[in-house]
């Protein structure tokens, strides 16, 4: 893709807002924003008609649309590249977070995207609560889509789960769980060398109820280092039946943060 294609593509939205209406996982704090400063708040000493308003802003780096660094997930105590977690967090002292996998360590991301389509696979307009997207379901929607997963892609999944974000309670799971990808679907990602994977659901796995962990996430973060990026909008680009694009999404360099609400964009 050259520069002026860049400029002159379709830029499709990728993420959420942020706000106090945002759906929130019950292990992570609310969100809140206010304006700290309002226009005329600060009094004007030089008469020249300045003014200002600002903002406090309580976020966790796993709110709305964002991505997970390595330091997220441990698997049995250790995090990717046999790192152990313990080792590398802190939570006492001026500089509390961790000391590596940090969020500030993931490059701008500038990479070949693809989108799998489920729903459209199955010929309906979402996947049910706590169903499975499996890895036969990956090479299905790719081989009827036209597309090929390379080394170094960033793969995003849509369930169709985006039509629920205003309704907390099945957002949450609770309805019964939610739909996305189970462990034959992470090990065929990981076979192919992807760099990043994402989906419409606030956390990027199959979820059970009482099921076991999220063995998904240990799989692609603790074991294999692969991003993952959660609560993606990818209603646009299934109705436009885009499935190839250049993947842009930048991460805030938040020293020793396990995560970033991030704001993809597809350009096409």
């Amino acid at each position: 893709m050259r520069f002026q294609d860049v400029l002159s593509g379709k830029k499709y939205d990728l993420g959420h807002p942020l706000d106090r209406g945002t759906p929130v996982w019950p292990s992570h704090p609310p969100f809140f924003m206010t304006l700290n400063n309002r226009h005329g708040d600060v009094p004007d000493a030089s008469n020249c008609g300045y003014g200002s308003a600002n903002e406090v802003i309580v976020t966790s780096g796993h709110h709305s649309t964002h991505i997970d660094a390595l330091g997220h997930i441990s698997s049995h105590g250790a995090l990717y590249g046999d790192v152990a977690a313990a080792d590398v967090q802190r939570g006492r002292g001026q500089q509390r977070g961790l000391v590596s996998h940090g969020v500030e360590t993931i490059e701008p991301i500038v990479r070949r995207g693809i989108m799998l389509d489920i729903p459209l696979l199955k010929g309906k307009s979402h996947l049910e609560a706590a169903e499975p997207v499996t890895e036969g379901d990956l090479q299905a929607a790719a081989g009827k889509q036209d597309v090929s997963v390379q080394a170094g892609d960033c793969v995003l999944i849509r369930t169709g789960w985006s039509r629920f974000y205003g309704d907390k309670n099945v957002y949450l799971a609770g309805g019964g769980g939610l739909p996305g990808p189970d462990i034959t679907a992470a090990k065929w990602l990981a076979g192919k060398g992807i760099f990043l994977t994402g989906s419409d659901t606030i956390v990027y796995e199959q979820m059970v109820p009482d099921g076991p962990g999220l063995p998904v996430h240990q799989e692609l973060i603790a074991r294999c280092g692969i991003h993952l990026i959660e609560c993606l909008n990818l209603e646009e680009l299934a109705a436009d039946q885009v499935y190839e694009f250049l993947f842009v999404c930048i991460p805030l360099k938040i020293t020793g943060a396990t995560g970033s609400p991030v704001r993809p964009v597809a350009i096409v």
